[in-house]
Parts: C-alpha cells; sequence; structure tokens
C-alpha cells in the first residue's frame, strides 16, 4: 500500500510538471464537509502542487463569499458536498448560475439522493434518474459491489489518450439535445441505473417511459458531463464526488495496475479551469487585393482579402501561442444573411494566420465579416466586423459592355439612317423648288 501511494505521488508530480496555471485565474473555493476533507487529500495536493490557492468551505457555512459587491471571489469552485441537502444562501441554483455568467467556472458533485444541486443540472440539460437511483452494474466480476463501477475512458477533447480505467460510484444522468454539451465519461454498455439506494422501481419505470425506453441504461447515460456557455465559462458535473477521493485513486483495476482516477481527475480539471483547448482572436484585417491597407468601404465585385491571427492557450508555458491546427475554420460575408461563406485556411509559413481571398457580391449594403467557430471542448471563437459596400461612382463603370452591343447597334443604326433621311428630305424638297422654277418662266 505504501509502495501504490508513493507511486500516485509521483504521477501527481509527473502530471503537474506538464501542466501550469489556469488562463483565468488561481483562486479556488472548495465547499466539502469538513470531515470529509481529508478523502480527496491526493486531489487537493495535486491542485496546490499546480499553483492553485485552495479555501476550503462548509456547505452551510455564511463565508468566504463566493460572490462580494457583486464581484467573483474566486476564478474557480468546486463543490465536492454532494450529500447535503441544504448549502448557505450564496450556494444556491439561481447564484450558482449567476456565477458562472460572472466567469466563474465550477465543478458539481452529483449524488444520487435529492439535493438543491438536482435541479441544477437541469438547467444545463442533463436529466437525473429518480432519486436512491444509482449506476449499477454486474460486469465484469469482481469482489466490488455493484454500485462501484470500472469504467473505461474514451479520448475526446477533454480527456487525453492511453487513461487506463476509472473507478466511479454514484448518479448517471441522460444527456440533452444542446450543442453547448460536452460529454466528458460515459457509462459502460452493461451498466443501468437501479433502486439500490433506497429508490423506487415504480418511479424509475415512470421516468424511462417518460423518456423513452431505455432512457436509464447503456453507454448513452452520462457519468462526467462539461457545458460551456456562450461566455466560455465552463462548468463540469461529475455523477459522484467519489471520483477524486483517496480510495479510488489508490485502488487497482487488476493486479499491479493502478486506476486512472488521479489522469482522468487532472484532465477534467485542466478542462473546466480552462488550462486546455483555449482560443483566441488576437486580430483580423481586410483589404483589397494586393494592397495592405483597409479601406473604410468596398465597391461590388471587388477582390477582397481577410486575414485572422488566432492563438492558443499553452499551460506548460502560460503563454499564448500561435496556433494554425483549426481546419474547419469560416468567414461569412453577412448581410443579414450570409452572401458568401468561404473557409478560412491557415495559411503556410505564418503560424496562427488565416485568410480567405473572396469577390464582393453585386450588391451593395452594410456587410460584417463574421467568424462564428463553436466546437465541442473548445472556447468558441466570435468576431464581426462591419463595412459598407457601395456601387461604383459615375466614372467607375466601364465604358462599353460587349453584352450592349446589340443597344449600341441598333442606337448607331437609328443615328444613321434619321441623318439619311434627313438629308434626303432635304436634298428632295430643294430638287422640288428647282423644278418649279422652270415651269414658271
Amino acid at each position: 500500500m505504501l509502495r501504490l501511494r508513493s507511486l500516485l505521488f509521483l504521477a501527481v508530480s509527473l502530471l503537474t510538471c506538464l501542466y501550469a496555471r489556469s488562463s483565468t485565474g488561481d483562486s479556488v473555493l472548495v465547499i466539502v464537509e469538513p470531515n470529509k476533507q481529508d478523502n480527496y487529500s491526493l486531489f487537493f495536493d495535486g491542485l496546490k502542487e499546480q499553483g492553485y490557492e485552495l479555501t476550503f468551505r462548509a456547505p452551510k457555512a455564511e463565508g468566504p463569499l463566493v460572490v462580494e459587491y457583486d464581484v467573483p471571489s474566486f476564478s474557480h469552485v468546486i463543490i465536492l458536498a454532494s450529500e447535503t441537502k441544504n448549502f448557505a444562501k450564496d450556494v444556491t441554483p439561481q447564484s450558482l448560475v449567476q456565477v458562472l455568467g460572472k466567469k466563474t467556472n465550477l465543478i458539481i458533485a452529483l449524488s444520487s439522493k435529492q439535493t438543491s444541486l438536482s435541479s441544477l443540472a437541469a438547467e444545463f440539460s442533463l436529466i437525473l434518474p429518480p432519486p436512491g437511483t444509482p449506476l449499477v452494474s454486474y460486469f465484469p466480476e469482481r469482489e466490488e459491489p455493484p454500485q462501484v463501477v470500472p469504467v473505461s475512458v474514451q479520448a475526446n477533447s477533454v480527456v487525453s489518450s492511453n487513461i487506463k480505467p476509472v473507478w466511479f460510484s454514484g448518479v448517471p444522468h441522460s444527456i440533452g439535445n444542446n450543442p453547448m454539451v460536452v460529454p466528458i465519461l460515459r457509462a459502460p454498455a452493461e451498466s443501468f441505473a437501479s433502486e439500490t439506494d433506497g429508490g423506487s422501481p415504480d418511479a424509475l419505470v415512470d421516468a424511462a417511459e417518460r423518456g423513452g425506453e431505455g432512457l436509464w441504461a447503456g453507454s448513452q447515460l452520462g457519468l462526467v458531463t462539461g457545458f460551456q456557455t456562450l461566455d466560455n465559462s465552463r462548468v463540469t458535473f461529475v455523477g459522484g464526488a467519489d471520483l477524486f477521493s483517496d480510495e479510488f485513486a489508490q485502488k487497482e483495476i487488476s493486479k499491479d495496475i493502478p486506476s486512472g482516477n488521479v489522469a482522468f481527475a487532472r484532465d477534467v480539471v485542466a478542462w473546466t479551469f480552462q488550462e486546455t483547448n483555449i482560443l483566441r482572436i488576437e486580430s483580423t484585417t481586410h483589404h483589397h487585393v494586393n494592397q495592405t491597407e483597409p479601406s473604410e468601404q468596398y465597391t461590388t465585385n471587388d477582390e477582397l482579402v481577410y486575414t485572422a491571427y488566432i492563438s492558443k492557450y499553452e499551460p506548460k508555458t502560460s503563454i499564448w501561442a500561435p496556433c494554425s491546427d483549426i481546419k474547419d475554420l469560416q468567414l461569412e460575408f453577412t448581410m443579414l444573411d450570409p452572401h458568401i461563406r468561404t473557409a478560412l485556411l491557415p495559411v503556410s509559413g505564418n503560424p496562427g494566420k488565416y485568410s480567405a481571398t473572396f469577390r464582393a457580391p453585386y450588391r451593395h449594403g452594410v456587410f460584417k465579416f463574421v467568424i462564428d467557430y463553436k466546437r465541442r471542448g473548445f472556447t468558441y471563437l466570435k468576431s464581426s466586423t462591419t463595412v459598407p459596400v457601395v456601387p461604383p461612382r459615375h466614372d467607375g463603370y466601364p465604358r462599353f459592355l460587349s453584352a450592349a452591343w446589340p443597344y449600341y447597334t441598333g442606337a448607331i443604326s437609328t443615328s444613321i439612317g434619321f441623318f439619311l433621311f434627313s438629308a434626303l428630305w432635304l436634298a428632295g424638297d430643294s430638287r422640288e423648288k428647282k423644278a418649279k422654277g422652270h415651269k414658271a418662266e
């Protein structure tokens, strides 16, 4: 056991060397029952070695306040008091939603029992099963109770690859159709929610019938799920606080193979606290082709060049570095609706530079260069630049149009015909007068 604990400390130390601090701040408020604080010592020690400043608070304590004078007191909040039914006034579902709107990131551990945090999950498109119905799995065969489930970790935009299976004990949830939801860890295919913790079988059946057949079974259930708001604040819901516990961190998946709980918790914290997958637009420019200075206005059918510079936060060095890894970035040239949508591709040899060349539409008005990049797990990129597009000046049109030659021919032939008709008319009138004069003599 001492050897395993030493290996875990070494793993935590190595992980902390590979990551740096958050891009939004280092202050963390941890809300946990005082008598259970030691149950997560490995998790808290890893955060401290990472450089985070932890402040602990009991669930019903009045301070320190999460928000004071309408300003968040902490950059991040971790709530591990999953069994607490009543919290202080500033730790209610409504207040936590407001805190998230002030760009404070949250990690919230849920419970199979009914608490005030259960209603908060519904605000983020997560549907919890009836109270008292934790996740259960009887496969694979093991000595642990069926409520303690080994779960394989699938690599995604949040979790790195090659993480060993993790131990989980807690409540699952169904994930709604919300594009801002980020699934992180899903339940095993053979698992299901069961009324083993005092729940009602009838309530579980009724909930499944309302939600559809198989709502509380299989890999469609989520165990750890993130959510990213439009202003890039992040919240992660964990089905059970035991995922971060020392017991599960030290528990072996099989003989001499430690669990992946430490590494998995590290990745979840890194994403939630905005260490990883952080992008931003440094600057944008636009100009005519073969020019470098932007124009105050453009003319219809002008050839335009739009350029954006994008950087990515590097947690190892805590700096913003040019990023050329985005392959599906798009640019829209809009006036109410997109008139042009084109790929904004990285420029070879210029890290972080993305450029697109296109022709302005043959329509004048107030247009916008728009970048609206939303991908699950990454911060959203949003940029909008307004420019007017005007019709050509009176001397800006071509003198002759090839398509107008029929009109040119008609006008010229009409003029020539009128000239000839006038000449013949006038000449004929003169000859008639001369002929009358001869007759009179």
